[in-house]
């Protein structure tokens, strides 16, 4: 999804040093992980790598823009709870009244922020590797429903639901 116009807000996750050795020498890049948002209900994240820092986050940030989610809200929270599993990191979405915050650590904080959630409960279980906390959750923000996209699929009005 190609986004023209509006402002991405960009975190940088994790850099980190890496090394190849071979017989002759050691061969060091880098390897960035960037989360890019809006904060209106767009997310993406990308990874680059690089033999420099700057260039390995500038590949992160672009390849963030050319994978954006779109992410539907209630009212600054999810509208139901969610879970989801990547690798073995397991996460859960709970909705929170106003007023809450986003109780949230690390990672799962970055994202969620980006997304532009402003009340949420969350936990995270099993591995807390970067890479596969921000896929766990995208994926979990990914399968939310809101009434107006079940009404479509159902081919109803709202007012029929309920």
């Amino acid at each position: 999804m190609k986004v023209q116009g509006k402002k991405l807000k960009e975190k940088l996750v994790t850099l980190k040093r890496v090394c190849k050795v071979t017989k002759g020498r050691r061969y060091f890049s880098f390897t960035a992980l960037v989360v890019k948002g809006n904060k209106k209900g767009l997310v993406g994240f990308g990874v680059g790598k690089a033999k420099e820092t700057q260039n390995a986050v500038r590949k992160a940030g672009e390849k963030a823009e050319k994978r954006l989610f779109k992410i539907s809200l209630k009212g600054g929270t999810i509208p139901h709870e969610q879970k989801a599993k990547h690798g073995s990191t397991y996460i859960f979405l709970y909705p929170a009244s106003k007023g809450t915050g986003i109780i949230a650590g690390g990672v799962v904080r970055i994202v969620l922020e980006l997304v532009g959630v402003k009340n949420i409960f969350s936990k995270l279980n099993g591995s807390s590797n970067s890479n596969n906390c921000i896929r766990a959750v995208i994926l979990a923000l990914t399968k939310i429903r809101n009434a107006d996209t079940i009404s479509k699929e159902r081919g109803i009005s709202i007012k029929k639901m309920f």
